[in-house]
Order: structure tokens, then C-alpha cells, then sequence
């Protein structure tokens, strides 16, 4: 799709807000501890506004072909499945839209360093459950604005008692993408990233369909707007926020996530050729979604927050050793949101005390600080890091779901 540089929601409300004195305040104060303006330039500002209009028009013609076609959902799903496990070759008469679809997955784009996202994979899993948490608590504080929390809410995917669900749903993808040699050809990674792509087409159709979606405000349903955001979230905020439990990330490091999850993206079929490519142009944008939010959400964003933290309580029905094991983990998921949710976002919404669990992130800080500092002195311990973070994500994982396994199928939930 081609950027409008004119067009932007109603609701991107960055330039009625830069020259708000208290915004040029934060700016100076982030200009004297980061040492360069977090001000972006204004063609960036402009190609992320009007990316809220942008989607995915390759995925979107194999849905319009495929699955809302002729041959329908099942034959579709099969196609894909095919096509990710053995190859596009290996689907007979295989529908244009099918090829074009996996020419540009199946191509490396030219900015593509493997040794980079190698890098930026093994940084996202030494981060291990920690990041998990802080990636979720993060996007509370987003759940303000329109444009993410009413896809959300409308679908009914974060709220209520399917919340714990499609949260570890994302908890699976995060996995699966940065296992090492997740995003080879036929991996698990990769084949996780397109069933979410197509997942997201049926969602953003759904979506459009409905009178109360307000284009104009919010832009279209699961944009490459708010999508960059997410990888952002991903790389450049848990790099910076994740000192506070004592890990030790460099800025070379940060910047590798980044490239991690600009292919993890570019998979997704979120290709901006604006995507920040230093930290710099990382922070910056960031920045610009600071000041540009509207916080329009209401009642539907509140309640996407509040959902999050009951998600994981003790079920009831549970063996008592997965109901102590519930307990322990609700009460640290408790501390993680109160250290890292503004204590204003926190205040308003109905959320659990506070104290005694806020204590937990912050007693571990000294504890992962000192490993750090071994990991980043002694030989093989790194190696070892690795293993054990992959270990341990896992097994949290598993522990959550039992023996469900995620799909990533919306197909027959939204053609009702």
C-alpha cells in the first residue's frame, strides 16, 4: 500500500502536543541523559501517521483468493500448511496469490543480517520470563489508545476469561520466533509468523466490517503504525527497562533485537522503509508515540487492563500443587506490573494491592545484576544462559497451558 505523507487518524495527535511546554521539558531532560534529540524529523513523524492506513495487501489478496474464495478455509489452511512445511513447490496449481505471497517470505529483503538477528534472537531469550511480563505490563500502559485497545475489545481476545489464553497465545509466538534457528525455512518460528499474518487479515476484515470502527479516528484495524510499535516493544523499551532488574543490555545489543524483529516483522508482512535502524531512530520513534496518544479508549481500554492481572490467578478445579504453583506466580506477576505500570495508570484502574509483591522485582535486581556481570566476564557462561533461559520459558509456558497447544485459527470465529 502507498503511504499518504498527508493522511493521518484524527486521533495521532502528535503535532497538536510537541510544542505542549511539559513535552519540551521531557525532550530537554532526555536530550541531557541520552546526549541526542529524541525529537524525531518530521518525515518520520509523517510516514508513521500515515502508516495507521497501512496493512497488508500481499496476505490480503491470498485471503480474498483462497479462504473467501472458492476453495474456502479448509482448503486454504491446507495450501498454507503445505507451502510452510515442504515448500511452495510442493503445492500443486498453487493460486498467484499464493505464490506472491511466499516470493516475498520466502526472499531475504536486502537489508537482512542473519549474524544480527541470530544476535538480537539470543538477547530476546536471555531476557527469559522476564520480558514476557514486561512486554505485556508495557502494552497496559498503550491500552489507552483507540486504535489498540478496540481491536482487542471488540474481538473479546483480551478480556475477561479468554484473556489468559490469547496471552500466552503471544507468549507462544515470542518463543517460537527467537528459539535459535527459529526463522530457518520450515522452522517453527516461521511457520508460527505466517499463521499469524493470515490470523491478522481475518481480523482487520472483521473488523472494518463492524459501523462502530472509525476509520478516520483510529486508522485501519492492526496497522503497520501500531505493528512498529510492537516490535519496538519488543527490542528498543525491554532493552532499556529490563536494567531494572539487573540486565546488563548494550546499546549494540538493543540494536540487534531491533534487527531481530524488523525480520520478524518484515515475516509478518510489516515492511515500513521508514523502520529505525539505530537506536537513535528507536528512541525517537518512541518518542513520538509517547506524545502523539489521545487516550480515547475509555471503558474498553480499562477493562483490558484490568483483565490482565486475574488472567493468571488460581483456577479453581487445579491440583493443589498447579494451584500453589498459580498462586506464587499470579503474586509475581503482581510485583512486575507495579513496578513497571505508571503508578497513575495503576491508581486509576482496579487493580490488585500493591505491597507486599512489588518487593519481589525489585529484591531479584541485585541477584541477575551479579550473574550479568559473571556472564559478561567469564567464558561459556553466556552459553549456559542460553540454556537455561530456553529451559525455564519453556517450562513456564508449559506449565501455564498444560496440554493445549496454540493454533493461531481465528478462520471459523470470524466468518460468523
Amino acid at each position: 500500500m502507498t503511504i499518504d505523507a498527508e493522511r493521518a487518524p484524527a486521533e495521532f495527535r502528535y503535532w497538536a502536543r510537541i510544542t505542549d511546554p511539559r513535552v519540551q521539558r521531557m525532550r530537554r531532560l532526555i536530550r541531557r541523559v541520552a546526549r541526542f534529540d529524541p525529537q524525531p524529523d518530521e518525515e518520520l513523524v509523517r510516514n508513521f501517521a500515515a502508516a495507521y492506513y497501512q496493512a497488508d495487501p500481499v496476505a490480503e489478496a491470498f485471503v480474498d483468493e483462497v479462504y473467501l474464495g472458492d476453495l474456502g478455509p479448509k482448503a486454504g489452511r491446507a495450501m498454507l500448511d503445505q507451502a510452510l512445511t515442504h515448500g511452495i513447490d510442493a503445492v500443486p496449481d498453487a493460486p498467484r496469490s499464493l505464490v506472491r505471497l511466499f516470493e516475498g517470505f520466502d526472499t531475504a529483503p536486502p537489508w537482512l543480517d542473519q549474524d544480527l538477528v541470530d544476535l538480537g534472537a539470543r538477547v530476546f531469550r536471555r531476557w527469559g520470563t522476564s520480558v514476557f511480563s514486561f512486554a505485556t505490563t508495557s502494552t497496559l500502559e498503550m491500552y489507552s489508545e483507540s486504535s489498540i485497545a478496540k481491536p482487542l475489545s471488540y474481538t473479546g481476545g483480551y478480556a475477561g476469561e479468554r484473556a489468559h489464553k490469547r496471552q500466552l497465545e503471544t507468549v507462544r509466538f515470542w518463543i517460537d520466533v527467537s528459539d535459535a534457528g527459529g526463522l530457518a525455512p520450515g522452522a517453527r518460528g516461521r511457520q508460527t509468523a505466517m499463521r499469524v499474518r493470515i490470523m491478522h487479515v481475518f481480523i482487520r476484515r472483521k473488523l472494518m466490517q463492524r459501523p462502530e470502527w472509525d476509520l478516520n479516528a483510529w486508522g485501519v484495524p492492526i496497522s503497520v503504525g501500531d505493528a512498529t510499535l510492537t516490535l519496538m516493544a519488543g527490542s528498543v523499551v525491554p532493552g532499556l527497562a529490563l536494567w531494572s532488574l539487573g540486565y546488563q543490555t548494550t546499546i549494540r545489543e538493543i540494536e540487534a533485537t531491533m534487527h531481530f524483529w524488523r525480520y520478524v516483522g518484515h515475516l509478518l508482512g510489516v515492511q515500513p522503509d521508514w523502520y529505525p535502524t539505530d537506536f537513535k531512530e528507536g528512541a525517537q520513534l518512541m518518542f513520538a508515540a509517547m506524545v502523539k496518544r489521545a487516550n480515547t479508549a475509555g471503558t474498553d481500554g480499562a477493562e483490558l487492563v484490568e483483565s490482565y492481572l486475574p488472567a493468571f490467578a488460581p483456577k479453581p478445579g487445579t491440583s493443589w500443587r498447579k494451584r500453589l504453583r498459580d498462586e506464587i506466580n499470579y503474586r509475581i506477576q503482581i510485583g512486575y506490573t507495579a513496578v513497571w505500570l505508571p503508578p497513575t495508570t495503576y491508581a486509576k484502574h482496579a487493580m490488585p494491592q500493591r505491597f507486599p509483591w512489588i518487593l519481589h522485582p525489585i529484591a531479584q535486581a541485585p541477584l541477575i545484576f551479579a550473574w550479568e556481570t559473571l556472564r559478561r566476564t567469564l567464558p561459556g557462561i553466556d552459553n549456559l544462559t542460553d540454556r537455561v533461559q530456553c529451559r525455564r520459558r519453556e517450562a513456564w509456558y508449559r506449565h501455564e497451558v498444560g496440554d493445549r497447544h496454540s493454533e493461531f485459527r481465528p478462520i471459523e470465529e470470524f466468518r460468523r
